[in-house]
């Protein structure tokens, strides 16, 4: 699943010619349902788009706030193209939800929003209707959120920056090869070859513990 998140100061829709939702001060969420969303993947994306500090606090400090701190409103937008794979030029859709299915998926969407926060801060457009939203950006400011992928082995942020950083450590690894200190450890000195036939306890001295 995912999501366009845009603070704004106002937004709407419309739909042939008549205006059918807006917001004043809030968040605008445009939303991509993907083939492989399921509950699990709904319920982190409302967690987050709650959730998501792009709203001062009243010190003034930036990235303070959500928009459930400041009791603004969301204006939701089913937004299928987000899950667009480019053949060449031309935009491809098949990695989305079938409208069909989508359709449920979004309303159970918009009900864990509003079971969430306040229902009647919650407004969103006409699944399926070819609608303009008229969005006047707050900054600008637009954030991208993605699911974790289903299967993912960890959703833990932490965790998966660990992860990615031990994958980059091997990945250098690999293609530098040996380092030069391994080269030396693996070819016996001169020393130690002329050792190996005198006394074992002198060619264990030189070695590391």
């Amino acid at each position: 699943m995912k999501a366009v998140v845009q603070r704004v100061t106002r937004a709407s829709v419309t739909v042939g010619g008549e205006q059918i939702s807006a917001i004043g001060r809030g968040i605008c969420v445009l939303l991509g349902i993907s083939l492989e969303d399921t509950q699990k993947e709904l319920e982190h994306m409302v967690r987050k788009i709650l959730n998501l500090r792009v709203f001062e606090d009243e010190g003034g400090r930036h990235w303070a706030k959500s928009v459930m701190d400041k009791q603004y409103e969301v204006l939701c937008v089913s937004q299928f193209t987000l899950q667009c794979v480019l053949k060449g030029n031309k935009p491809d859709f098949h990695l989305a939800m079938p409208s069909e299915q989508a359709e449920g998926f979004y309303n159970s969407f918009l009900e864990q929003l509003r079971k969430a926060y306040r229902p009647e801060l919650i407004k969103d457009g006409k699944f399926g209707a070819y609608m303009q939203v008229h969005i006047q950006n707050d900054g600008p400011v637009t954030i991208e959120l993605e699911s974790p992928a289903p299967g993912a082995a960890t959703s833990d942020p932490k965790q998966l920056s660990k992860l990615e950083k031990q994958q980059q450590r091997k990945e250098k690894t690999r293609a530098k090869g040996p380092s030069e200190s391994s080269k030396e450890r693996s070819t016996p000195r001169k020393e130690d070859r002329s050792a190996s036939s005198g006394a074992e306890g002198d060619v264990s001295s030189e070695r590391e513990p």
